[in-house]
């Protein structure tokens, strides 16, 4: 296992053994878990990921800290919009859209990086325009 899958497994761990509540680097922020299938693979995968709300609906990032390429996840979603999220103690299909209403996208970054000011800086190392995507229930 890579040291990131190591690093996420041990979020994942802490995530279930404190009904949705991390500590370290997550600590105080809105984490979920992404549970979606691999594009290439098939297989279920699951990622931590913090997130943002706009009224029912969850909004994800796929930053991957201001890295070149787009995670993994994000590919798994654009091949396999259908997925499960857990948010605290719930579990809940979803399915994803990847904004591509300007207006739309700009707020919620606008918003995310706001509240969160880490994104810009993800932003800042990075020339991709950073993936904004809706997950609604399902």
């Amino acid at each position: 296992m890579s040291e990131a899958n190591d690093r996420n497994q041990g979020i994942i761990d802490e995530f279930h053994a404190n009904a949705g509540v991390v500590g370290g680097f997550f600590e105080g922020k809105p984490i979920l878990l992404l549970h979606n299938t691999g594009a290439k693979s098939g297989v279920e995968r699951v990622n931590p990921l913090m997130y943002n709300t706009d009224g029912d609906r969850l909004v994800i990032f796929a930053s991957k800290g201001g890295a070149p390429g787009h995670p993994d996840w994000y590919f798994n979603l654009v091949a396999n919009p259908s997925a499960e999220v857990e948010v605290g103690t719930e579990r809940f299909p979803v399915k994803a859209t990847v904004l591509t209403d300007d207006d739309e996208r700009a707020r919620l970054w606008e918003r995310q990086k706001a509240d969160h000011p880490q994104f810009a800086d993800y932003e800042a190392k990075t020339d991709r325009q950073i993936p904004v995507i809706i997950l609604e229930r399902s």
